[in-house]
């Protein structure tokens, strides 16, 4: 109106003048969101920011990434013991549905043999909070812990892991560069580079295998 016409209105004025002529504008229609799961079953924050442990198999956390460096989106699913910040398990999908979640649990499961009562941390995202996943968790008698909602600080370890296997294994590399087969190496290299060789400050600056043959 004040463009074409150099006419000025307050807002006010003009929705009046609509309503007293019954006119209405078109409104675009909110986007109902829509989650991957059935997210219902939120669990209390059991670790609070302590990211600590005292022995193996007490404390766990877990998270999901993208990967955007491949022709393809993919997606990384980690459980990380808080003993010693080694990475337990790992699932790297094409997709970030319940199955990826759920499919990294069990692996961790495998290879810690089955330990019960161990607090798994988690966000709250719809494939954490799903049936599905949180039924895994019970029938394994684990503990499910989450973060405070749009609060990363609660999931801080975890979400650094993932920030540092970018920074570091994928720092001169443009999104979507490199083959799919060549993102899935990477990633596994820079695993196994975290678990036996990267030192950390918080183990004394041992290596998360080298830091568990000291404290055994």
């Amino acid at each position: 109106m004040k463009q074409k016409y150099n006419i000025e209105l307050n807002r006010n004025t003009v929705q009046n003048l609509m309503q007293k002529h019954n006119l209405q504008c078109r409104i675009k229609p909110k986007r109902k969101w829509k989650s991957q799961g059935e997210s219902i079953i939120i669990d209390p924050n059991l670790l609070n920011r302590d990211f600590t442990a005292s022995k193996p198999n007490k404390k766990w956390v877990t998270d999901i990434t993208y990967i955007q460096y491949g022709s393809t989106t993919k997606y990384l699913s980690t459980i990380m013991d808080l003993f010693k910040n080694e990475i337990v398990a790992y699932k790297l999908y094409d997709h970030q549905q319940t199955s990826l979640v759920i499919d990294t649990l069990k692996a961790a499961m495998a290879v810690r043999n089955h330990p019960q009562g161990v607090i798994v941390h988690s966000d709250q995202g719809s494939v954490y909070t799903s049936y599905a996943y949180q039924a895994c968790i019970k029938d394994n008698d684990l503990a499910s812990s989450m973060s405070r909602r749009g609060n990363c600080w609660d999931n801080a370890v975890i979400e650094s892991f993932h920030s540092n296997l970018k920074s570091e294994e994928f720092q001169y590399v443009k999104f979507n560069s490199l083959r799919n087969q060549d993102v899935t190496e990477r990633v596994i290299t820079y695993l196994n580079y975290y678990n036996e060789e990267r030192i950390q400050e918080k183990l004394g600056y041992l290596t998360p295998i080298k830091y568990g043959v000291t404290a055994a």
